[in-house]
């Protein structure tokens, strides 16, 4: 582990000559893929150099211990120093589990209304409301890429992208399906209804290439685009609808300004999403009896209740019920979002010791 930390210390002093030099940002995929590598092992350095400081303060205190008048001094340092560092070493462990490669990516969030009619078109919209101010409070730009309105409001289907360091990270555990209990508006004789949205988080490609899609395989349909977006959006076939022969999917886009703007954010969502089914496949492949405690991200998997009524936000996955609806909704996601990040961690950390 020390001969790998020595390499990754190494690493960094050269991303950080790379950044700092003139042509840095000629190549600004390369850029990207510099910066991010930079800030992930960025932390992991400093603990170990923090760990590498807290051994040269033991052997110094050590030092002193020949000394009667410094003994009980060089003691308690040592005594520091050994506890310091088993902090640190913890961290350090932390810092090392298997990262996920799509951590620091953008992501593309699809929410699509299921059982409940017009009550779970509303609650969609809740949802992207929901994601949106949190997107905000991370300082993440979100564009609406494709939206299916309801008739009274909320939405049968909208994918957005969400852009911001780490927006995978903290949103990949919220895929899933998602319940609300509440009394609807039109609701007359005050009766609880229930009903449901599927929630897809999927991170986006660094590049089409990395998935290769013969143009024999897809179906380009182009078709005038309703709902806002001033006077224009009528006059022009500038939506567009790709069809992906093989998987099945299929993705419209109609929010550009453009046929050619829609057609390259209709392709950037293909591609995510027949990456995201691959992983899903190789995943399939490869599970263990011992699952995720989040667990396995499937959209269908019913993962959350939002209870109206009683104030409360349950998560099914890691029995976890927050009293705090009013505030979730409203984007302050960080105690339902980290808590799922640390049971996450801790069920890695339990595999790790069953494989050592």
């Amino acid at each position: 582990m020390i001969k790998k930390l020595a390499t990754l210390s190494e690493r960094l002093d050269e991303l950080n000559r790379l950044l700092s030099s003139e042509d840095a940002t000629s190549d600004m995929d390369n850029y990207r893929k510099i910066t991010r590598e930079h800030a992930e092992i960025t932390p992991i350095v400093e603990q170990f150099r923090a760990y590498e400081q807290a051994e040269a303060d033991i052997r110094e205190a050590q030092a002193m211990l020949a000394d009667p008048e410094m003994k009980d001094f060089a003691q308690d340092e040592i005594e520091n120093g050994k506890d310091k560092l088993e902090v640190i070493a913890a961290e350090l462990q932390r810092l090392l589990l298997p990262k996920d490669p799509n951590d620091e990516r953008n992501i593309f969030l699809e929410i699509r209304a299921g059982t409940g009619g017009d009550e779970s078109a509303l609650f969609a919209g809740d949802l992207f409301r929901m994601y949106s101010r949190f997107a905000e409070r991370q300082r993440w730009r979100v564009e609406v890429v494709s939206a299916s309105e309801s008739d009274i409001g909320g939405y049968k289907e909208i994918i957005a992208k969400i852009e911001g360091f780490g927006a995978y990270s903290k949103l990949k555990f919220e895929s899933g399906g998602h319940r609300v209990q509440r009394v609807p508006d039109t609701e007359t004789q005050g009766r609880i209804h229930t009903s449901a949205c599927t929630v897809a988080i999927l991170p986006e490609v660094d590049e089409i290439s990395d998935i290769t899609i013969n143009p024999a395989d897809i179906r380009l349909d182009t078709f005038r685009a309703s709902g806002a977006g001033g006077q224009h959006i009528n006059k022009t076939d500038s939506a567009v609808r790709i069809t992906h022969f093989p998987t099945g999917i299929v993705v419209e886009c109609q929010d550009g300004r453009s046929q050619h703007a829609n057609k390259a954010q209709a392709m950037q969502v293909l591609v995510a999403r027949i990456k995201a089914k691959q992983v899903n496949e190789q995943q399939s492949k490869i599970a263990s009896e011992r699952r995720s405690l989040i667990g396995s991200g499937d959209r269908s998997e019913r993962i959350r209740t939002y209870n109206y009524p009683q104030g409360r936000i349950t998560d099914h996955r890691i029995n976890l019920t927050l009293y705090k609806i009013d505030a979730i909704t409203e984007g302050d996601m960080d105690e339902l979002i980290n808590t799922l990040a640390s049971e996450h961690q801790a069920d890695l950390l339990a595999t790790l010791g069953e494989d050592n």
